[in-house]
């Protein structure tokens, strides 16, 4: 993929006064009373929106929230205002839309250095079938376009994609540029261990670039059913026997070591206070579930991480939102802390892996956090980014 023009090579003369549509990733998790429980992709977007108003723009900020249809108020975007305009430290202005005369409006009243947050962009159809009249108007607010949304990248919407067909310059924020980076420095040609709760499409794609691939999380019952082993009543994928079978198969061929946990934390129902024990990930009892990797996988992993030099982590072991179920997910996330350490690198890649590091104050500890964790798939895998296709060439 070509190297894109970054927000950091415009100068002042370039945005003082200018009206700057800033594609951002603030889809962060609310709980019940929308309280944000990890802020982690709002600090990530600070930096780029912190360059431009320190050099006098007005920022207009767009963001989806969520997967609703058509407008939901508890997808809106107005629980972020106080915990954006605290990291920023100017205050952030809400509009009620993201398009409209009351935007139109609010846009005109921008001071320089001053900051608006549009409402949620999916709560129009529009946003995610890149409609090209409503890629117009949310274009129609500004003079030029910064895409530094790496999260949603993968995705040909309007607020990533079309609207980069309206203004120019259209450019990489630092967060898209600094993701886009670092998978060039690694991987370009590369060697690595892989730990992936995805689907296991994924994975077919990924046989010709790993030495090693370790799976965790609810994906691996579908393996355990596919070599005839009991999985109780666990999560399985049964349109995908096949494919797992496949994916053994070819990985044997190519020579990559695909390990699967030994044993697994066993439970009579999904809660927090279920009864729980360890069993063989052969033989889980009639209605028990496998809902994290039990000891005997956690050292075999952690024995297999002792022998990488890149690590990519996508996805927690177990269901790590239960303290009961979090051993597996803590233990590799210490882990991958201790190699980094070493001099491993280590990659983090993405939501509820971050959500996983952070909960057991390790973030820091790794080389790197990607926010966007279908994109990095998709850059691993080879495919081209439709947000960063269309920014303009440096």
């Amino acid at each position: 993929m070509a190297t894109k023009k970054s927000v950091g090579s415009l100068t002042e003369a370039d945005l003082k006064g200018k009206r700057v549509f800033v594609r951002v990733d603030l889809n962060v998790p609310l709980d019940d009373n929308f309280n944000i429980t990890d802020d982690t992709r709002i600090r990530a977007a600070v930096p780029t929106i912190k360059y431009l108003i320190g050099y006098g723009a007005k920022v207009i900020l767009a963001s989806h929230l969520g997967r609703p249809k058509g407008v939901m108020p508890k997808f809106s975007l107005k629980p972020l205002v106080p915990r954006l305009s605290e990291l920023l430290g100017v205050e952030v202005k809400m509009a009620n839309d993201c398009i409209g005369e009351e935007v139109v409006k609010l846009v005109s009243e921008l001071p320089a250095g001053g900051v608006l947050l549009l409402e949620n962009v999916r709560f129009y159809k529009e946003e995610e079938k890149n409609d090209p009249d409503f890629a117009k108007k949310l274009a129609s607010l500004a003079d030029l376009y910064v895409n530094d949304a790496f999260g949603t990248a993968h995705r040909a919407h309007a607020s990533t994609e079309g609207v980069a067909k309206y203004l120019k310059p259209s450019v990489a924020g630092f967060l898209t540029q600094k993701y886009l980076a670092e998978f060039d420095t690694n991987f370009n040609r590369f060697s690595i261990l892989n730990l992936f709760n995805q689907y296991p499409t994924v994975i077919e794609s990924l046989l010709e670039k790993v030495d090693l691939l370790l799976l965790g999380g609810g994906m691996i019952f579908t393996f355990y059913k596919a070599q005839g082993h009991a999985v109780g009543s666990s999560l399985v994928e049964e349109d995908k026997l096949d494919l797992a079978t496949s994916l053994m198969e070819k990985a044997k061929a190519k020579g990559v070591s695909l390990l699967l946990p030994s044993d697994v934390v066993a439970a009579d129902k999904f809660a927090a206070d279920a009864n729980s024990k360890v069993v063989p990930a052969s033989g889980i009892p009639d209605g028990w579930m496998g809902l994290d990797i039990g000891p005997d996988s956690i050292k075999s992993f952690s024995e297999a991480l002792d022998t990488t030099k890149t690590i990519i982590w996508n996805g927690p072991m177990g269901v790590f939102e239960f303290d009961k179920f979090a051993a597996g997910t803590e233990a590799i996330a210490k882990k991958l802390a201790e190699l980094s350490g070493k001099g491993v690198t280590t990659i983090i890649g993405g939501g509820d892996s971050v959500a996983a590091v952070e909960k057991v104050g390790l973030a820091e500890k790794m080389s790197h956090i990607s926010t966007g964790g279908g994109a990095s798939l998709e850059l691993l895998e080879g495919k081209q980014l439709p947000g960063v296709l269309a920014l303009d060439d440096a």
